[in-house]
């Protein structure tokens, strides 16, 4: 007859201690990391139901903080990775462009004359971008095959110019 192992119950004190002291500061952590609560608290939870899952096998923490935000770090690029699923490039190539609604909405708040001056304090290479996207109004197709740069290399650009036009406006 073949006998059958029974897990192991864990420290329930020690892992509510646990759960009290640190989860306040893992949901922080993640949320830093997520930029979202709701998924941030999942995430804690997952933790701590893996560390738990990973204690009834039999396994034995050290540090149980440090062991926490090891394996939510984990969950967290999972997470990131599961929000990838395709890049810019390819779905560019099924047609999707992005939007362009805060860049048109910054640039008709800027009135033609002071904006295209604005774009002549932008360094070189987001310069000539600008230039074709918002003076010629081309798209970042037409850019792309003009440049010879890739669209999602154009699209990066157009943003960070963007950006520093957002910041020297702030200024």
């Amino acid at each position: 007859m073949k006998h059958l192992e029974l897990p192991t119950v864990p420290n329930t004190a020690e892992f509510s201690t646990a759960y009290s002291d640190f989860e306040q500061g893992l949901i922080r952590y993640s949320f830093f990391k997520t930029h979202n609560l709701q998924i941030s608290e999942d995430l804690v939870q997952d933790t701590f139901m893996k560390t738990w899952n990973y204690l009834v096998r039999g396994g034995h923490i050290h540090l149980m903080k440090a062991f926490l935000y090891h394996t939510l770090n984990c969950l967290i690029i999972d997470e990131y990775r599961k929000k990838r699923m395709s890049s810019l490039d390819e779905l560019v190539e099924c047609g999707f462009e992005p939007a362009n609604t805060d860049h048109e909405e910054m640039i008709t708040q800027l009135d033609g004359k002071s904006a295209m001056g604005t774009i002549n304090t932008l360094p070189e290479k987001y310069r000539k971008i600008m230039s074709m996207r918002y003076e010629l109004d081309l798209s970042l197709a037409e850019i792309s095959e003009k440049t010879g740069i890739a669209r999602n290399t154009i699209s990066v650009q157009v943003f960070r110019a963007l950006q520093l036009l957002r910041n020297q406006k702030a200024h």
